[in-house]
């Protein structure tokens, strides 16, 4: 048996973070573009907008537990998780064209239609790689820093994903109008190339890396019965809580943010740059860039922290600095961009907490699981997991369109380049940005101090299994 101390290949770390840059920039580019993209590129009213989210909600329900159930039951010569990586891989990056393709129809809900069928496309096949590849973090290592070290390899590509999708994406689109192009073949522009370089790693993850840790095959439970059993694993509520929580928080920063950075602090100028380094950038490229920035520049320190006390206390830590820097966002100003930026730095050492430490606590719960049921389930937990990150994300767009909507949000007509919204929309705008978002950081905290699996407690249960398999081996 191997030492559980074992450390894991360089490239094998650097390969398998990789393969969160696509799902990374795909999933940034749709958090922070998309629902500015349904109400001012393709025109939809705001609440009607809303109703693809929440369609959304409900595939999502449906489709992720099952794949990961099925990712856990597969039995190939290739093993369980990389069949879905090779197999599925180039058509995700497709996906993500489809998903910013809305035709130029009159009939609203023809486009409501359209857009939900799109983005039920996308997510399918989302789930389709990022269950398997998500499920592959416990069985590489079984060891407790190893994985928050995997977790943090992961981090960084997720980070240099998001800082080169939020500074490239915009730059993409304004190339694209300057040529005599349209906004649409712009974001179309910027899906075909993100999503073609973001699924090439995620198949040579399938084609390159072996699952290490395996368990032996068991009678398959049924469905509704999974579920109950994940259920009952109390450790396993508390982190999909703080999962919920924390990519909430980062949600309605990523969606609302573009709404507050061009009607308030731009004043309606949906043109507005900034000059950076003597770069001219967009606004909304500034602003997300920095913290994206900032975020990659702290990941050393949040793992660093975690190692030294324990994942639970640095992530406290890290959530209770963001809740800081969000509440002083409601006091900045129209035309503010220094303080802006100084916040948005700021912001990104919190932030990054929130992208590290949250993914390397779910492996622990997935080996307190073992020793309880003594079964493997990553790819129900994973599948759970993503579950949990894709239905924060349509809900908080629902939640963010619906409160646009009644509050007055004005669509600016084709071609317009200023634009001012209703006082009532601003102020809802800016609830959304920094009280609101003070609020779900909260729960964050509430949950993580009551999380029960110390370094301690983990380290107990990896002995127990440890002797629990060495027992097995002698019979």
């Amino acid at each position: 048996m191997q030492a559980l101390a074992k450390k894991l290949p360089f490239w094998l770390k650097f390969l398998y973070g990789s393969g969160d840059w696509g799902l990374s920039s795909i999933g940034m580019m749709r958090s922070i573009f998309y629902a500015l993209y349904l109400t001012d590129v393709v025109g939809i009213e705001p609440r009607l907008a809303s109703i693809g989210a929440l369609a959304g909600i409900v595939w999502d329900a449906i489709n992720d537990p099952i794949i990961g159930i099925l990712s856990d039951r597969l039995q190939t010569r290739w093993g369980r998780r990389r069949p879905f990586l090779l197999w599925f891989a180039f058509p995700f990056g497709l996906s993500f064209v489809i998903l910013w393709s809305a035709p130029n129809w009159e009939s609203q809900i023809g486009l409501m239609i359209y857009v939900t069928l799109a983005f039920m496309i996308s997510d399918t096949l989302t789930t389709l790689v990022a269950v398997p590849y998500l499920s592959l973090t416990p069985e590489l290592t079984r060891d407790y820093d190893e994985r928050t070290t995997l977790s943090s390899f992961r981090t960084v590509f997720q980070l240099l994903a998001a800082m080169t999708v939020v500074i490239a994406a915009p730059m993409i689109v304004d190339e694209v109008i300057s040529r005599g192009g349209t906004q649409q073949q712009g974001f179309m522009l910027a899906g075909a190339i993100f999503g073609g370089i973001g699924a090439l790693p995620l198949f040579l993850i399938g084609w390159f890396v072996r699952e290490k840790y395996a368990p032996e095959q068991q009678e398959a439970l049924p469905f509704r019965e999974t579920l109950r059993v994940s259920w009952e694993n109390i450790p396993f509520r508390y982190a999909a809580g703080i999962y919920m929580f924390n990519w909430s928080a980062v949600d309605m920063i990523a969606i609302t943010f573009p709404y507050f950075l061009l009607y308030w602090v731009a004043k309606g100028n949906l043109l507005a740059k900034i000059n950076i380094l003597g770069i001219d950038l967009a606004l909304e490229s500034a602003f997300f860039g920095i913290l994206m920035f900032v975020c990659i520049l702290c990941v050393p320190f949040w793992l660093w922290l975690a190692r030294t006390r324990n994942k639970r206390e640095a992530y406290i830590l890290g959530m209770t600095f963001w809740i800081v820097i969000q509440a002083l966002i409601f006091t900045i100003q129209p035309g503010d961009t220094n303080y802006l930026l100084l916040l948005a730095a700021l912001a990104g050492i919190g932030v990054s907490a929130a992208y590290i430490l949250p993914d390397s606590i779910l492996p622990d719960v997935i080996e307190w699981d073992e020793l309880r049921t003594r079964r493997r389930q990553e790819g129900v937990y994973y599948g759970i997991r993503t579950l949990i990150r894709k239905l924060t994300g349509a809900l908080i767009i629902f939640i963010t369109l619906q409160m646009l909507g009644w509050s007055g949000y004005q669509v600016p007509p084709d071609g317009a380049t200023q634009f001012t919204q209703p006082d009532s929309a601003l102020m809802a705008i800016r609830l959304m940005v920094s009280p609101l978002g003070v609020i779900i950081l909260a729960g964050t905290i509430v949950l993580a101090w009551s999380y029960p699996l110390s370094r301690e407690k983990y380290m107990r249960i990896q002995k127990l299994l440890k002797k629990r398999r060495e027992a097995k081996e002698l019979q």
